[in-house]
């Protein structure tokens, strides 16, 4: 076989048009516990590309018996692959996902061997009972949590020294004794000068992250929920859609259903509702209306439908709402298709639309969780994606 042939084989059977919707869980992870994408964003990306296409060759290794009589054009019962090499991939790619985890740190490990675990045990055991979508699902959302986890473990002994000591406007003492006087006094201080601060803001470095390597924004006297929270929010977000999608391709081969289909659509409906909305107190809210004074200012009878609108109005325009928008238009409209006519070729379409879309997803919750600008970057990836899945299949 030729060389241009082999690869084109190897590309087929590890779905590289995909691939670009796998660095978007690690960087809406960072995002979600309020660091800067740093080295340990970088590795969870990295173990995130490798695991995800273990599963791409480790899931055709196990189904070329059923691909022979389906889709005898995949590059197993083609013959373009052997079956010890696409085992043996997945077993190589496997090892290197979890060893750059454990550059990123053990608790980065612990998340990336449940990852490995959970995609082992769908391409395996899982693929073909009732758990299939809820076990897609946890793997999407572990594999979010992976990148959260990183960034954070790399992040927290670069970030927490430099933020306390920036909050407390101090130089960091010498010696054990200075630390702990100097540590109260300027607790002291900073509490005589604004007497009306909070006194959970002067507890410590835990009251001021929220959770380990995070940063918990405040604005004003007003606090976001903790990144932890932020974090299994995203990764719950993700999950959903993930499993609608993998309910619909349960029946990609055969068609037939406008169940699944149906149900995706308005899953991608709510999904985008909820990444959409502006949380208080995150970057791009609309701060309510003030009086003289900054006193609250009088409420206003408007009619509730126009209130309504305007609130629609308010969220679309933020950079979440029109990530939001970009992942319902990316989505919503093959599965309609699929809904319309669910034939085995447009059943095949929406699957990939819904994989696709994961991208847009993902800007959306980084943009939700303040990185407008990291989210805007994400974005950039749909046209590449959408434009190589012409030429390799997603699914």
């Amino acid at each position: 076989m030729r060389p241009a042939a082999r690869a084109a084989a190897w590309a087929q059977l590890l779905r590289v048009s995909a691939l670009f919707t796998v660095p978007g869980d690690a960087v809406a992870g960072a995002a979600s516990v309020g660091v800067r994408p740093n080295r340990g964003t970088a590795l969870a990306a990295g173990a995130s590309l490798c695991l995800y296409e273990a599963g791409m060759a480790l899931n055709d290794w196990a189904d070329r018996a059923e691909d022979a009589v389906d889709r005898p054009h995949r590059p197993i019962p083609s013959g373009r692959v052997t079956p010890r090499a696409a085992l043996a991939a997945s077993g190589a790619l496997t090892a290197a996902g979890l060893a750059l985890a454990a550059g990123a740190g053990r608790p980065a490990l612990a998340v990336a061997s449940g990852l490995a675990a959970t995609i082992w045990a769908y391409d395996l055991r899982l693929k073909h009972t009732p758990a299939a979508p809820a076990t897609m699902a946890a793997a999407r959302a572990l594999d979010l949590l992976l990148g959260a986890t990183a960034t954070a473990t790399r992040g927290r002994s670069d970030t927490l020294p430099a933020r306390l000591a920036a909050s407390r406007g101090f130089r960091p003492p010498v010696g054990p004794a200075a630390a702990g006087a100097g540590a109260h006094d300027a607790a002291g201080h900073a509490r005589r000068r604004d007497p009306a601060r909070p006194a959970s803001v002067e507890r410590g470095p835990e009251r001021i992250l929220g959770a380990p390597g995070g940063g918990a924004r405040n604005e004003g006297r007003r606090t976001r929920p903790t990144p932890g929270r932020d974090a299994l929010t995203a990764a719950t977000v993700l999950g959903t859609h993930t499993y609608a999608v993998t309910a619909v391709s349960r029946r990609e081969t055969q068609g037939g259903s406008t169940t699944a289909p149906l149900a995706a659509l308005a899953a991608t409906a709510v999904l985008a509702t909820l990444t959409a909305r502006t949380r208080p107190g995150d970057a791009g809210a609309v701060a309510p209306p003030r009086g003289a004074g900054g006193a609250p200012a009088p409420a206003t009878r408007q009619p509730r439908a126009r209130h309504r609108a305007h609130g629609v109005a308010t969220h679309l325009a933020t950079p979440a709402g029109l990530a939001a928008a970009a992942y319902f238009r990316t989505a919503a409209k093959p599965f309609l298709h699929a809904v319309l006519n669910p034939s085995p070729a447009l059943t095949q379409r929406a699957v990939g639309g819904g994989i696709r879309a994961m991208i847009p997803l993902q800007a959306a919750l980084a943009a939700r969780s303040g990185a407008a600008g990291t989210g805007a970057a994400l974005l950039g990836l749909v046209p590449v994606a959408r434009k190589l899945s012409r030429k390799v299949s997603p699914t």
